[in-house]
């Protein structure tokens, strides 16, 4: 028999015998399923019905409140009739409960209410006792059907293990003994399996093939040849400098603008060790170096080359070149590639943005700066009286006001830290001035959503080493995100904690987090979670890190998506 019926037979056989046990057990478990629902969904609920109306007769059925309770859950009741009798019992609810309304102080009509519950309750306990049964006994019904399907399952199983591999596998092993002799050279092996599988076509193709390898063994050396003067010529043409180095960092190839921005002639360095080439040539030195460092390689590094008679931007990218030999499982590093992407269109591109951005955030402060005094005379009712209406409008004028002015901080901050020109002043600062500084800057924010800033510093904190006013606005940003982003009457916490040369600053809320997957991005330049309708520029989280790193600080994130947020800012004690 052919190998594919023979596997078709065997998992076929194996599959309809697992469809079955798979399909008895959906069947018996969406029974039990369905009983313990209707236990659940008709007479629990009348229960809890029940016992929320004896509980507003006990509370006094008077009250208003209790009233409402009564008359909420006796409609519920009369709309969740499932068990014999149970429809006359709530007949007598509603009408003794009218009775109640019509004369308060009928004892007779409250005595009967509270008997008729009984009953309800009774009749439903006795239903849930019925049922409970009944899924009992669905229960070992279904035990038993499930395991004799499964026993039927296991015994064809275990026949399939003790045929289906020898007779799969005893040729394949015979096959791979066969084929390490052809990597061996030894082309005179050959295979001869006996009837009519396709194990017997593998056996006469795989003769073949041994017969022709020899024929072929000594004629491929003028085509690797060719193809070795191929990938050469492909090399020199590229517009990118690159530089191919063996697995002992010989030079294995330059291509021509490689030459030309190191000032290098072939000779000079082909087959050479590149920290030779090194010692005489800083740019080689510096694209190197990499390669001598016991840590991972990463592509984005930017140099600066003076090349086409300017000052030109690099990308350097180290590509380790690895193989997996024939025969063997693992890689073997046999040699590296310097690459370097010419990206120096895009840096004046960026330098320009940057600049832009600088002058347009620059030209923007007067003006909003002079609405913010036009806006002041007007509230101060020097200029006439403001009715209501006006009072609203100027408001509304005011919060942008503040908005595009701090988005115009923002970027100013953006262009300084783009430009690398960041202003850093640090000394030894009393962690409280900058703490007192950003809840008071945030006051009046979480007073309108009527939320609590809880303040935990321990008694005789020391100080750190920090640029007061940069830090100060840091711990300000994450405040104002954290009522930005929190429920009304929630709690904002800042806690301060002391480590070994360390202080920690956490700014916590309870708002709905950070999902997983955009945690490593918030930092990242103008990030905003997809998906929200908070206003920001995606700027604040990016700027307070490059300020508090300038600072030799660091910030990190922690959140639990649905249950809130925690950002800890930590710097190095004085």
């Amino acid at each position: 028999m052919k190998i594919k019926p023979k596997l078709f037979l065997g998992i076929g056989t194996l599959f309809t015998m697992i469809a079955l046990l798979t399909t008895v057990s959906i069947i018996c478990l969406n029974r039990i399923n369905n009983n313990t629902w209707n236990i659940l969904t008709d007479n629990y609920n009348s229960l809890e019905y029940a016992h929320n109306m004896l509980r507003a007769l006990n509370n006094n059925i008077q009250d208003a409140a209790q009233a409402r309770l009564f008359q909420k859950n006796l409609k519920l009741q009369e709309q969740n009739v499932t068990e014999p009798g149970e429809s006359e019992l709530t007949g007598q609810l509603i009408a003794n409960y009218e009775k109640i309304r019509v004369n308060p102080g009928d004892e007779v009509a409250l005595k009967n209410i509270k008997n008729v519950i009984t009953d309800i309750m009774m009749v439903n306990m006795r239903a849930i006792t019925r049922k409970s049964s009944m899924a009992r006994q669905s229960n070992k019904d279904a035990t038993y059907i499930v395991s004799l399907c499964g026993a039927a399952s296991f015994i064809v199983a275990f026949i399939l293990l003790l045929n289906l591999p020898g007779n799969i596998g005893d040729p394949i092993k015979q096959l791979t003994e066969s084929i390490k002799e052809i990597a061996a050279e030894n082309y005179s092996e050959r295979l001869h399996f006996k009837g009519s599988s396709e194990f017997s076509d593998l056996a006469r193709a795989f003769n073949t093939m041994a017969e022709k390898l020899q024929e072929y063994k000594d004629g491929n050396l003028e085509k690797l040849l060719m193809e070795k003067k191929r990938i050469e010529t492909l090399i020199n043409n590229l517009q990118d400098p690159v530089i191919g180095l063996d697995e002992n960092r010989q030079v294995l190839f330059m291509n021509d603008i490689a030459l030309k921005i190191t000032g290098l002639r072939l000779e000079e360095v082909l087959g050479k060790p590149v920290q030779d080439v090194a010692i005489h040539n800083d740019l080689i030195r510096s694209l190197a170096q990499d390669l001598f460092q016991d840590k991972e390689i990463k592509a984005g590094n930017t140099v600066k080359i003076y090349a086409d008679q300017k000052e030109s931007y690099f990308e350097k990218e180290i590509i380790p070149i690895k193989i997996t030999p024939t025969g063997e499982t693992e890689e073997k590093l046999i040699g590296n590639v310097l690459l370097l992407q010419n990206v120096t269109p895009y840096k004046e591109l960026d330098f320009a943005k940057t600049n832009f951005i600088a002058t347009v955030s620059h030209e923007l402060k007067t003006p909003i700066s002079s609405i913010k005094m036009s806006l002041q005379l007007l509230e101060n009712g020097k200029l006439g009286i403001v009715n209501d209406g006006q009072k609203e409008l100027l408001d509304s004028i005011k919060d942008d006001a503040n908005r595009l002015l701090k988005i115009t901080g923002e970027l100013l901050n953006v262009t300084q830290v783009e430009s690398g020109s960041i202003q850093i002043s640090t000394f030894a600062t009393d962690p409280i001035e900058i703490i007192n500084y950003a809840t008071n800057a945030n006051k009046i924010a979480a007073e309108q959503k009527n939320i609590r800033l809880q303040i935990n510093i321990p008694d005789n904190v020391p100080k750190v080493i920090a640029d007061n006013e940069k830090t100060a606005w840091v711990i300000t940003n994450l405040i104002s995100n954290a009522i930005r982003y929190s429920y009304e009457y929630s709690v904002v916490t800042l806690d301060v904690t002391d480590s070994p040369g360390k202080l920690h600053f956490s700014v916590s809320d309870t708002g709905q987090g950070i999902p997983p997957e955009y945690l490593g991005k918030v930092f990242d330049r103008y990030f905003r979670i997809p998906g929200t309708k908070k206003e920001g520029t995606g700027l604040g989280l990016s700027i307070s890190k490059e300020f508090i790193e300038a600072e030799g600080g660091t910030i990190s994130v922690k959140s639990e998506f649905g249950a809130g947020t925690t950002f800890i800012v930590t710097l190095n004690k004085a």
